[in-house]
């Protein structure tokens, strides 16, 4: 059985901006069918929003990397999402509400701030990150 991981925004966003690293990397295995890459609409929105801000917008590579990863969406409510900021700030209550109900393997980040560094997080969704 494949691993699902969950994977945030600033995971997607760095793996569609650089061509080597651990963030390119899950989106490559997820391509040859090693694991589930778990993504929510929202972190395919700030991504995108985020790419195209840059001088140089590399959509059309992560738009690309998507098209051959083994990759699945899950959606969440208003609900969900207030019930998650009650554990983490509300701009990251999208993430942890979507990998929680997505009852996921693993949860990336590299948010240390707001995510890594609160271990209780890890705990809520059932999940280490």
């Amino acid at each position: 059985m494949m691993h699902r991981i969950f994977i945030d925004s600033s995971v997607l966003f760095t793996a569609a901006n650089s061509e080597r690293g651990h963030s390119r990397d899950l989106v490559l295995m997820s391509a040859r069918e090693e694991i589930i890459l778990v993504l929510s609409r929202y972190v395919l929105e700030e991504t995108r929003r985020n790419l195209a801000g840059l001088k140089k917008p590399k959509i059309i590579d992560l738009e690309n990397l998507l098209s051959k990863a083994e990759i699945e969406i899950v959606s969440i409510d208003r609900k969900e999402v207030l019930h998650a900021a009650e554990k983490t700030v509300l701009k990251d209550a999208p993430i942890i509400a979507a990998a929680k109900k997505a009852k996921v393997d693993l949860l990336v980040s590299l948010d240390k701030k707001h995510i890594l560094e609160h271990p209780e997080l890890a705990e809520y969704i059932n999940a280490p990150s």
